[in-house]
């Protein structure tokens, strides 16, 4: 039993730390207005290039910057689409999504094959877990202790106030995508530093569960940890408790393996529409 405990904490650690540093990532690009559902995309894209350069430099460095900079690019692309050509904000994420799947899939069939498996050089995990703990409450400081923390929930919160404070759009949302991109790019690098491989797809629907825990916890850096840890959790289960029988009765491998879909589908539906949303998100 204890055992299994230590192994479910564990197990939660590391599948909430990507969770986190993704919505942290998409915390920055809706609180300046921009909506974010391309959080899968960004650190889809991030995981690849981490895999490609690093197998293909050998250094685990080359392949974080690496996959920070292919996230941070796809940051960009999001940003032009939304702010210079005023293109919606959820088909310019879902565009960039389907740049992400189907570029990582090109790369990955193109760059790697199996006897790259297990082998990509990686930084340790822990620094990542390290800072995804820590990173909610220096969001929190920021945004509630600086300048540009202020100015970052001013416009988010009525842009056309904002705007005649003397507070610049143009820069605020810039280097919002650009908060983004860094944190989507860690999250996609620590998934790869997780397993040692890239795979088709591997973010599995994490950007979106990410995306999830921000809306459930209101658009807040300290409640989105917790939202995070909690999904975190819910996936340890699926790892540590499937095909072990509980009360007598073993559940199938489905359920499972739908678990966190599950609670995110509840959590969503009951409490979707009780949390304030930044009052500018998806304004010019």
């Amino acid at each position: 039993m204890i055992d299994l405990l230590i192994a479910l904490l564990g197990s939660t650690i590391t599948l909430s730390a990507p969770l986190i540093l993704a919505a942290l990532g998409g915390f920055f690009s809706e609180r300046s207005g921009i909506i974010n559902i391309a959080l899968e995309g960004k650190m889809l894209s991030a995981a690849c290039l981490a895999a490609i350069v690093g197998l293909s430099s050998g250094s685990a460095m080359f392949g974080l910057l690496a996959g920070i900079g292919a996230a941070v690019v796809m940051s960009l692309l999001h940003y032009l689409l939304t702010q210079t050509y005023s293109v919606d904000h959820v088909v310019s994420g879902m565009a960039v999504n389907i740049i992400a799947f189907g570029g990582t899939n090109f790369l990955a069939s193109t760059f790697m094959d199996e006897s790259f498996a297990a082998k990509v050089p990686i930084m340790p995990v822990a620094m990542y877990d390290a800072l995804a703990f820590l990173l909610p409450l220096l969001c929190l400081l920021y945004v509630q202790r600086s300048r540009g923390g202020l100015r970052l929930l001013a416009l988010g919160n009525d842009p056309d106030k904002a705007r005649q404070m003397g507070v610049s759009a143009v820069r605020v949302r810039l280097m919002a995508l650009l908060a983004t991109g860094v944190l989507c790019g860690l999250a996609g690098t620590l998934m790869v530093s997780t397993t040692r491989v890239f795979s088709d797809g591997m973010t599995a629907g994490r950007g979106f569960i990410a995306l999830a825990a921000l809306v459930i916890s209101g658009w807040r850096p300290i409640p989105t940890l917790i939202a995070c840890v909690a999904f975190g959790f819910f996936q340890a289960l699926q790892i540590n408790l499937q095909g072990i029988k509980i009360a007598g009765l073993e559940p199938p491998p489905e359920f499972w393996q739908s678990l966190p879909y599950l609670v995110t589908v509840v959590a969503l539906a009951g409490l979707l529409g009780r949390n304030q949303a930044p009052a500018g998100l998806g304004k010019p």
